[in-house]
């Protein structure tokens, strides 16, 4: 399950700030954060297998993070990869909110969409069909509804927020990648589904087969995106950091 944590316009010197977990299987290719060959505006991570992002900016002025809904892998199969959505705001020059109401809900599985242009963020999901103008604040989505008070959302939230102002890069990936002591989930539904939510609910998971695979730290300066990505193997053993200045254009 993975984990964004967003503090929006808490700083007129730094009006976005993002730290966000991606987890995965480890045996599913991807490539670090790069400047794209095919689209040289995007500084993004790719999944080879979809050819998308989870996380990416623009050197626009562009942010946008996607996160799927937990789903039986069984399930039907959907013609649109998920990861499409960030790069195509990336690309795009509507309004976060202009983009995200002409998405073809039905033609992608469960996914939570976050996109951010300079002026307006805004938050999506094609699960309970809600598009959101964010107002100032700081917020926390993993594969559930943005409102959902799951404990890794509200301990993001507190850690972001212990954290502000004016966090550095390092800073965020810290408060992305120390393990939380969590409670125990009590819930009434599933015992076996309980048990995978409490198995997952950590921010930073050291699995064999699936895990936290990269952590991202995002911060928008007047100017410049700084961006720094630490990923990861299985076990949680890093791997290559990544530390980019995207200038803006016309910087």
């Amino acid at each position: 399950m993975c984990l964004i944590l967003i503090a929006y316009r808490m700083d007129p010197a730094q009006p976005l700030i993002v730290a966000a977990n991606r987890d995965e299987y480890y045996a599913r290719p991807a490539l670090a954060a790069h400047t794209w060959d095919d689209h040289p505006n995007i500084f993004a991570g790719r999944d080879i297998e979809a050819r998308g992002t989870w996380l990416g900016v623009s050197r626009t002025g562009r942010f946008a993070a996607v996160t799927n809904w937990t789903q039986d892998l069984s399930g039907p199969r959907f013609p649109k990869s998920r990861g499409d959505l960030p790069v195509e705001f990336l690309l795009a020059k509507s309004t976060p909110q202009q983009y995200a109401s002409v998405i073809k809900q039905d033609q992608l599985a469960g996914f939570n969409f976050i996109a951010f242009d300079g002026r307006e963020l805004v938050y999506m999901t094609n699960r309970i069909v809600d598009i959101r103008i964010l107002p100032p604040g700081i917020y926390a989505l993993t594969n559930t509804h943005l409102d959902d008070p799951w404990p890794k959302s509200t301990h993001g939230v507190q850690k972001l927020t212990n954290a502000l102002p004016h966090p550095l890069l390092n800073d965020l990936i810290d408060l992305l990648t120390i393990d939380d002591s969590l409670s125990p989930i009590k819930d009434s539904r599933n015992s076996e589904n309980v048990v995978v939510e409490q198995r997952n609910s950590p921010s930073f998971i050291r699995g064999d087969i699936y895990g936290t695979r990269a952590s991202t730290a995002v911060i928008l300066e007047r100017d410049k995106f700084l961006f720094c990505e630490q990923t990861f193997e299985s076990k949680g053993l890093p791997t290559k950091r990544v530390e980019e200045t995207v200038l803006l254009e016309n910087s």
